[in-house]
């Protein structure tokens, strides 16, 4: 898990630092509207609207916007019909990729996303194809110095967290997705500052790449993470964390 677990960190310095704000909230408004579509407007009856209002706001998005795009989910508003889905493959070395999408046109997303695995020496597989490899938490992380190690594990196994890992850039807090919530609630109520949090899809196991697949591999999943319509990517590769370190710069 070293490597899923230093790439989750990475992943969260970037969007901390992304400049590219139009894309991020492209993505978020897309979130807040199938959201929205699926459980209702009301953010307090609406566990997943909620997280996407939140993220929003960590977004600097004005709250107009997010008004307009709760109200096209409902259908308050007109706008494009997105549909959610999965796409999954193999990264050069064996990697199990699984990217989530939100879409309004399947088929072209499919198609494009195509072409991204085979230029980058991957392979995108069917339905199903890689997804049982990933199980879905909770994620959150704390940066070291907001808080001791025993104090954090103290607060968040005793709110249900699964697991925590010391990494480098801080501690990673795992839960079951039903639990996510309150043991976010616990952390933050202790006044402990929290660098990051969603729900995410962590792998089985993990598949050690290194050399120039480790770099076609960070290549592809940039890739695809830069696509409009993907909205995350989950890898199970496990790759030195010097190599990594290079992916940041």
């Amino acid at each position: 898990m070293g490597g899923h677990s230093h790439w989750a960190g990475i992943k969260h310095k970037k969007a901390l630092l992304d400049a590219k704000r139009g894309k991020v909230w492209t993505r978020i408004v897309r979130e807040i509207s199938i959201a929205a579509r699926l459980g209702g407007g009301k953010a307090d009856a609406n566990p997943r609207l909620r997280k996407a209002i939140e993220d929003a706001k960590a977004a600097n998005m004005p709250a107009e916007n997010v008004k307009r795009a709760i109200q096209k989910g409902t259908g308050e508003l007109p706008g494009a019909m997105y549909e959610e889905l999965t796409l999954e493959g193999y990264g050069p070395g064996g990697v199990a990729i699984f990217c989530e999408a939100t879409s309004d046109n399947r088929n072209r997303t499919t198609n494009e996303v195509r072409k991204i695995y085979e230029n980058n020496g991957g392979k995108m597989g069917s339905a199903g194809a890689v997804g049982w490899m990933f199980q879905p938490k909770g994620d959150i992380w704390v940066a070291k110095g907001a808080v001791d190690e025993d104090t954090l594990m103290g607060v968040a196994l005793e709110a249900g967290a699964e697991d925590i890992k010391t990494e480098e850039s801080g501690y990673e807090v795992l839960t079951a997705p039903a639990d996510f919530d309150k043991v976010k609630a616990a952390i933050a109520e202790k006044k402990i500052a929290i660098e990051s949090a969603e729900l995410t899809m962590v792998p089985a196991n993990t598949v050690k790449v290194d050399g120039p697949d480790a770099q076609k591999v960070l290549k592809l999943v940039d890739e695809l993470e830069g696509h409009d319509d993907i909205k995350d990517v989950y890898a199970n590769f496990d790759i030195p964390d010097s190599v990594l370190a290079q992916s940041e710069k």
